[in-house]
This record gives structure tokens, sequence and C-alpha cells, in this order.
């Protein structure tokens, strides 16, 4: 019997590897040919491993009264994989389990999957492709490479053709490649990565990346190298001002830009999911605000719009950056020139007042502090909240559980009920930040909520989300 037990796991196991290899063929091609990004409730398919797929499907059992296999929606991913589609997301397995799980009224798959997606299929697509371009190469910089590389392909509209750093010194072009090909937290680059010495560019996955060295924006043509219109996308922090910024205007080839930090004045922040119905196309400057203010602000607009918030206190526990010292020494700011990598700094944050620019709702109701922690990547905020209405736990967990699922902020936030997540698990999570579940505490009108938040990748993924958004890049999500 056990024999018989054990023979019967292997085939199961079998069967669902070579249904997830029979998979990653069509998926590249999808996405290669037609610029669709296929994912598996929430969690995206592009480039991933067939346990990485196999994977995806055993998570739908935590969400649904059923398991979804994998040869349920091989059927439906094939029928894909022969239309003729628009550029768009799909989640193959919200669709499968609807069709297999659900009383839809379809005969066929093919005239399920054309209800479905109205919106793409036999859709004309008439997007032009788009320049961009990095100005500064550090550690969001190297993440955003890797997100417009991974999706290159002949229906690619962000095109990335350009980074600008200071003045290279010898080695320098090797040192920025070996940068994009290894990296300690985020693990080795998908993919082949050489130095062109000759034009001085990186080339990786068939991607050309000139490296252009420039000390300000004003000294670069971008025209020269053949770009033009390019949305700059500024790493540096250098400038977060509307006259700083505007610098990056005055070089020909460039037309748009965007901040990866707060920005200071008039210039709008945005939070991808949130209020990005305020970008216009006659926007040229904008800032996609910070990692937390994009972790903790769409939890806060669901929870705000569901229970009322009166009044709160973010508190984040954030690891460790470029801007403490690896060992004390002197720093302008207070605590943080003591060692990174020996203390947790208590420091201060903008990020609790700095939500109300994307979400004025919450305008005066939120204090906020930081502490700095000796881990290299995937921060927490713990939001204390007192509530318009009475609430508990489970409800506030299922309402949660939707709002990842189900509602227009899925990109923004995911949901764990794992009793066993530490924060190295969540290391290349996309979502902007990760609802703990397990952590959630309520008491009437009392509310603790924990937010994990993966504060380079995940932030970047929502950079990404707002330079698609400039470029006019309107992705339908279905279903």
């Amino acid at each position: 019997m056990n024999q018989q037990f054990e023979q019967q796991l292997l085939s199961s196991w079998q069967e669902r590897q070579e249904f997830a290899e029979r998979m990653q063929p069509l998926l590249g091609k999808l996405y290669r040919d037609h610029a669709v990004e296929v994912s598996v409730y929430g969690r995206p398919l592009l480039g991933v491993t067939s346990i990485d797929i196999i994977k995806a499907h055993r998570a739908v059992r935590l969400f649904e009264s059923h398991k979804l296999r994998l040869r349920e929606s091989w059927p439906l991913l094939e029928a894909l994989s022969e239309m003729k589609l628009a550029p768009g997301r799909v989640d193959l397995g919200k669709l499968a389990f609807q069709y297999h799980h659900s009383d839809h009224g379809h005969d066929s798959i093919d005239a399920f999957l054309r209800d479905k997606l109205v919106d793409l299929v036999d859709v004309e697509d008439t997007t032009e492709s788009q320049d961009v371009v990095l100005y500064g190469f550090g550690r969001i910089g190297r993440l955003m490479a890797r997100l417009l590389i991974e999706r290159h392909g002949k229906n690619n509209k962000l095109r990335l053709r350009a980074i600008v750093v200071r003045g290279g010194k010898e080695g320098d072009l090797e040192k920025r490649a070996s940068l994009l090909r290894r990296d300690s937290v985020h693990g080795p680059f998908n993919g082949s990565i050489t130095v062109d010495h000759e034009r001085n560019a990186i080339k990786a996955n068939g991607v050309f990346i000139k490296v252009i060295y420039a000390n300000n924006p004003t000294e670069v043509d971008y025209e020269q190298y053949g770009i033009k219109d390019a949305i700059v996308i500024d790493n540096t922090g250098m400038w977060r001002d509307e006259k700083g910024l505007s610098q990056h205007l005055e070089s020909k080839g460039a037309k748009k830009v965007i901040l990866t930090a707060p920005g200071k004045g008039n210039i709008k922040n945005i939070v991808f999911g949130v209020n990005d119905d305020q970008i216009e196309s006659t926007d040229n400057i904008m800032s996609a605000a910070s990692c937390t203010t994009n972790a903790i602000t769409p939890v806060l607009k669901a929870v705000d719009e569901k229970f009322g918030i009166t009044h709160g206190h973010v508190e984040t526990v954030h690891s460790y950056t470029n801007d403490q010292n690896l060992i004390d020494n002197f720093h302008k700011a207070e605590r943080r020139g003591r060692s990174a990598a020996l203390n947790m700094v208590l420091t201060e944050t903008g990020a609790a007042k700095a939500v109300s620019k994307a979400y004025p709702a919450l305008e005066g109701k939120l204090t906020g502090n930081a502490i700095r922690v000796p881990t290299p990547n995937v921060s927490m905020a713990i939001l204390n909240l007192q509530l318009n209405e009475e609430s508990n736990k489970d409800d506030m967990n299922e309402f949660m559980r939707h709002k990842a699922l189900f509602s227009n902020l899925q990109d923004q936030i995911d949901f764990t009920n794992s009793t066993e997540v530490v924060s190295s698990d969540l290391v290349g999570t996309r979502c902007a930040g990760i609802f703990d579940a397990q952590a959630t505490i309520v008491e009437g009108k009392s509310a603790t909520l924990y937010v994990w938040y993966d504060n380079e990748f995940g932030y970047s993924c929502q950079v990404m989300r707002v330079v698609q958004e400039m470029a006019g890049l309107h992705y339908p999500m279905l279903p």
C-alpha cells in the first residue's frame, strides 16, 4: 500500500511538472508576441521556472474552496496562445477557476475566453514604443533595468535605451555590468550580460544600453544616440523640486522625468493604484513618492473607505540604506552616523505625512516614526489606527484578502496568512505591500495592522507602473 501511494504521489508530481514545462514557452510567446503578461491569482508567470508555476497554482487553495490543477488551466493557456490579442494582463488562474467551478454559460473554452477578454481579443494595438533613460544606476536604477529588460520583445513598448552615470574611471563599464549581473539581495540577473567597449554600452538579453557619462543633466544630448522624447527616471535623489528636475528637460531628446523619491513643492507624488488618475498627458515632471508611502497608502485608503480612520500612528521597521554609515562615523543627521550593521537606529520618516499627498482624506490624521534595523532589504509598517466603525480580526482580514485578490488594488496589496513568514521570504515581491493577516489586532474601533514591503523591488514595480502610465500604456487587467 505504501509503495502504491508513493508511486501515485510521484506520478501526480510528474504530471504537474510536465504541464508546467509545456506552459513555459507559451507564457514567453504570449509576452514576446502580444505583450500579454499572465499571472495566477496575482502571481506573475513572466520568466519564472516550472516550479514557480506549480507553486502559483498550489497557492490558489489559500483563497478558494477548490484546488486549481495545472491540467485545468493548461487548455485555457493553449487557447490563449492561438488568439490575436492586444497588450494586457491576464489572470489565468481566475479564468481557469471560473471556467471549471462556476456556471458561466459557455459551451467552449474559446467562447468563454472571448467573452471574458473582450477588451483584448482581436483588438488592434496602436500604441507606440517609448524610449526610457535611467539617470543614476544605484539600487533602484539597477532594479528598474532588470524590470525593463525582462519585458524586452518585439512588441515591447518601453525601451531601455541608456543609463547616465558620473564620469567613469578605468574599468567603470565592467563594474556597472557586474553590479547588474550580480546582486547580493536579489540574486543573479536572469540572462546574459556583455560589455561593448567600442560603443561604450552594456548588452543584456538582446537589449543595447548606451552608458553615458555626465555630471549633470544639461551636459547630455540624447538625440545624438538616436534617443527621442525619452522618459528619464531620476534615481539619484539629487534634485527633488521642480527647478532641479527641470534640468532634465533641457537635455535634447528628453520629454518627461520621474523622480524615484518624494517630490517637493507642487510636484505630483503618485502612488499607483491610489491617485494615478491624476497623471495627465501634459505632466512633464512627477514623483513616484517613497517606498514606505507606496506600501502603506493603498492599505490605509482601503481601510478608510471601509471603516473610516479618525487618526493613527505609523511605525516603520525599515532596512538600513546607503544613507547610513557602515561603521560609526560623522553623519549630518541624528543617530544615522552609528553603524547600520550593528544597531537599531531610531529616526524620522515623512511617509505618514506624505500619505495625504496621494490620499488627501487622511490629511492631518497620521503621525509617523521609523526604526532602521540591520537587514539589507524588506521592511515593515505597523499601522496603529482608530476607526470610525467597530470591527474584528476576522472581518478585517477577510476584507483585506478580498482587496488583495479582486479589487483595483490587487497590484498594490498582497496578502499572507502564514504563521511562519519572515522578511527574507518576501524579497522580490512585486506588490507595494504585503498584509500580514496573522499579526492583525482589532478590538472594537482600535486596529493594529502589519504590512511588509520589499522597499527595493516592490517599490521599483510601482515606479514601473507610473512610467507605463506616463507613456500612455494603459494595460487592462482581466478578468
